[in-house]
């Protein structure tokens, strides 16, 4: 069996495929710079990385093994599995609430953004990136005036106690996914 690990690509080729690891950075940036406005831990800096790590393991799967016998879709779902991951650390629970699904969820999108990018998808990856964009700053603002409007408690999810009800102590509401708290 004949594996090609590192096949010959020509510049242009190399230079295309440069642009569309910066194309997956700039985008995850765009969102992480959301986040980081919302004062999440997962923010700038994190959803570049996930962005161009998607990115470059899209790449490294479609053109780094040039074998017919060789599946470029079992590394796209390790990077999905590889997601789950970092997005279950970025998901807390304290004082009976749960705080950063909204994180975790972006980072998740984040990384088929980057896969999008790595795959050469750019109307696809821009129109992602739009979307997300949408969902976490516009819908945001509707659910909050849909809240306040509608009397609707504070945001946040409670985690009910072994008696079923939740641990939330109505004197304390939670503070809204937005807002960093010491975990002392």
């Amino acid at each position: 069996m004949d594996l090609t690990l590192n096949p010959d690509l020509t510049l242009e080729a190399q230079v295309e495929l440069t642009l569309r690891l910066l194309m997956g950075v700039a985008l995850g940036a765009i969102i992480g710079f959301e986040r980081e406005m919302h004062r999440q831990p997962a923010g700038f800096r994190t959803h570049s990385l996930v962005a161009l790590g998607a990115s470059l393991f899209t790449i490294i799967s479609a053109y780094g093994f040039a074998a017919p016998t060789v599946d470029p879709g079992r590394i796209a779902a390790q990077i999905v599995s590889g997601i789950g991951f970092i997005g279950a650390g970025t998901i807390l629970q304290y004082r009976g609430h749960i705080r950063g699904l909204t994180t975790a969820a972006s980072l998740w999108a984040v990384a088929a953004i980057g896969m999008a990018t790595g795959a050469g998808l750019w109307m696809l990856a821009l129109v992602g990136t739009l979307l997300i964009l949408v969902v976490l700053a516009i819908l945001d603002r509707v659910e909050t005036f849909a809240r306040r409007r509608l009397s609707i408690g504070p945001e946040g999810y409670d985690i009910p106690d072994r008696q079923g009800s939740s641990t939330a102590s109505p004197a304390e509401p939670p503070d809204s996914e937005g807002q960093s708290e010491d975990l002392q």
